[in-house]
């Protein structure tokens, strides 16, 4: 097997479960995660590579936020099952930990794509300001926009009146807290 071979199916196996999280979070539905992950494998490893399995995965990562941000540039209709999200269950992962409830996914579909692509990679990826303005090519001042008005968007949508002023919002992702108010300032 080419070497190329080998890292897509070790990247496949060992972060397979946390590509489809990532990819759930940017699309918000369970059937355009796996096709938005599947499509992200397909075209990173269309031609044979050498990329070390790390780089592979944050190859992966970009090609599906660039795929998820152009349908949305190009308006495609995005599509959800609605009463998947109107359920007040927790989706478990494979380890059965809590990956987001079904209240934060619904407040994320309502964000702009720019605002959603920022909040996920802020509180579920743990990036920088600085990091999610190389990720997006697009200048710091718009990233701390995008997240200030996604936190106050998701505060308002989530019931929290104190984090709309300055308060404390948390999102569950992967299991742990992020405070998104403080880190909307970063």
């Amino acid at each position: 097997m080419a070497v190329w071979a080998q890292t897509m199916a070790a990247l496949a196996d060992r972060r397979g479960a946390a590509l489809k999280r990532y990819a759930f979070l940017l699309c918000g539905d369970d059937a355009e995660a796996d096709d938005l992950v599947q499509e992200a494998l397909v075209r990173a490893f269309a031609r044979p590579g050498h990329r070390t399995e790390d780089e592979a995965e944050a190859y992966v990562r970009r090609i599906m936020l660039n795929r998820f941000l152009d349908a949305k540039r190009s308006g495609r209709v995005w599509r959800r099952v609605s009463p998947l999200l109107h359920r007040r269950d927790y989706v478990p992962d494979a380890s059965g930990q809590v990956v987001v409830n079904a209240d934060v996914r619904a407040a994320l579909a309502r964000l702009s794509p720019r605002q959603r692509a920022c909040a996920v990679l802020r509180y579920y990826e743990d990036l920088t300001v600085a990091q999610i303005a190389a990720e997006l090519g697009c200048r710091e001042g718009s990233v701390k926009r995008y997240l200030s008005e996604a936190h106050q968007r998701l505060a308002e949508l989530l019931g929290d009146g104190e984090a709309a002023h300055g308060g404390r919002t948390e999102v569950a992702a992967r299991g742990t807290h992020a405070q998104a108010s403080s880190a909307a300032r970063k």
